[in-house]
């Protein structure tokens, strides 16, 4: 059976560029809390395409990280380089730029190759 972590990143996966959504979006999909795709964003595997930096905060903002990461800046840049504009509050108008995910079956096949 697939962890919830690849159940995440099945999700993370699908948003495509120019798109963001926020952490509670995908918790819902998944049947997860927020913090725990916050967790997941945190691990992601550098080698697997995951495009962690399309997911924010349920107010458009980029979440704050450990300090001196650069990890929040490095963000904003790879979500400016996909032509997604922030605000003068540094916020990403969800109107705007939201993914609108479709529901659950939608990563279905997803999950069934995560199948051990």
């Amino acid at each position: 059976m697939s962890t919830l972590y690849q159940k995440i990143y099945a999700v993370v996966k699908r948003i495509p560029a120019g798109n963001v959504t926020t952490y509670g979006k995908i918790a819902k999909l998944v049947g997860s809390g927020a913090r725990q795709v916050g967790y997941a964003m945190a691990a992601t595997p550098a080698d697997q395409g995951i495009p962690w930096h399309r997911v924010v905060n349920s107010k458009g903002e980029i979440s704050a990280r450990r300090l001196g990461d650069g990890g929040d800046r490095r963000q904003r840049d790879l979500l400016i380089f996909e032509s997604v504009v922030f605000d003068k509050h540094n916020r990403i108008d969800l109107n705007r730029f939201a993914w609108i995910e479709i529901e659950l079956p939608f990563i279905a096949e997803d999950w069934q190759e995560l199948q051990d």
